[in-house]
């Protein structure tokens, strides 16, 4: 399937702006770009409370989390893990997405603002992340003795986010505690391998290209020999199948993506595990759709499979084992 309408006139917006290629742009130049986005998306929807947190790395590195709470009792807390190739973006600009989700799914998210590389480089993105998720467990505690409801906890993000988040989902499998009820990957990072069909087609070099991953992939992790670690390419985990407790997937992908095929693998590789999930297609749509809240319908599209997720994960603990 082709585009749809509304992608093909942005990039055909963005391609009369003109400007260089994005693994062109140095760090700085690239978060500039990324920040003026946030006007697109506009401020986002009332929340009913907004709490600025510090999260502590086990490295003793302070963090920014910001807890955002619907009206009502909540569900629970799901943690989210921002895009942006693991250096540009903060929660600042995911501000909107992530008042969009809380209000939505009547969940509270807590939106965590990782270390960036090159000036922190792999694995300090990892170590705030894992943070981010403790906190996510600290605050559904809370909530759930404040309301006495019991609640549950979630991890997601998008792209290097999603990778961040398919690495704690397994580190707490892996550790026992904190249980994750879902883990909600929106086109994952999940392998460093450039080499595959999706990324090689030209079909998919739209808002993400191969040269701009390979340049992320040199920002964050600097050493070709680390890449292949589980918590920078949780695709090449050796043990999911032993994993107890891994938490059920929601794996969203959009039609067109350098990213698609090594998600779908990883989407194979959790079910061969025996781990539930729910594997979508976003047709017509592109690498960063997700993000563009209040800009591309799709956006909308893939919030509100998202947000079924969640529901599910709210009323049942788990999503059903689905394939695109």
């Amino acid at each position: 399937m082709a585009l749809d309408d509304a992608t093909t006139a942005f990039l055909a917006q963005a391609a009369a702006a003109g400007g260089p290629a994005l693994q062109d742009l140095t760090p700085e130049e690239a978060r500039a770009a990324s920040r003026g986005f946030i006007d697109l998306y506009g401020p986002g929807p009332a929340v009913a409370a907004v709490e600025e947190l510090t999260l502590t790395a086990a490295d003793g590195v302070e963090r920014r989390g910001r807890l955002l709470v619907p009206e009502g009792t909540p569900h629970g807390v799901v943690v989210y893990l921002h895009g942006g190739g693991w250096v540009v973006d903060d929660i600042d600009g995911y501000d909107c997405l992530g008042r969009t989700l809380a209000t939505q799914s009547g969940w509270a998210v807590l939106m965590v603002d990782y270390r960036k590389a090159p000036e922190d480089p792999y694995p300090a993105a990892v170590h705030d992340a894992w943070a981010g998720l403790l906190a996510g467990d600290e605050q559904r505690t809370r909530l759930a003795a404040e309301t006495g409801a019991d609640l549950r906890l979630a991890v997601a993000g998008d792209s290097a986010g999603g990778n961040l988040a398919a690495v704690v989902a397994q580190r707490a499998a892996r550790t026992g505690a904190p249980r994750v009820d879902l883990q909600a990957l929106v086109y994952p990072v999940t392998d460093h391998d450039t080499a595959t069909v999706s990324y090689t087609d030209p079909a998919n070099a739209l808002m993400l290209t191969r040269e701009a991953m390979e340049h992320f992939w040199g920002l964050y992790v600097p050493d070709p020999a680390q890449r292949a670690e589980p918590d920078a390419s949780p695709l090449r985990a050796p043990d999911l199948a032993r994993l107890d407790g891994l938490a059920p997937a929601l794996v969203l992908l959009p039609e067109h993506d350098v990213l698609r095929d090594e998600g779908e693998a990883y989407a194979a590789a959790l079910d061969a595990a025996g781990v539930p999930v729910d594997l979508r297609i976003a047709p017509g749509q592109m690498h960063g759709f997700f993000q563009f809240v209040n800009v591309l319908p799709g956006a909308a599209d893939g919030m509100a499979v998202v947000v079924e997720a969640l529901h599910r994960a709210a009323a049942h603990g788990s999503v059903p084992s689905t394939h695109a």
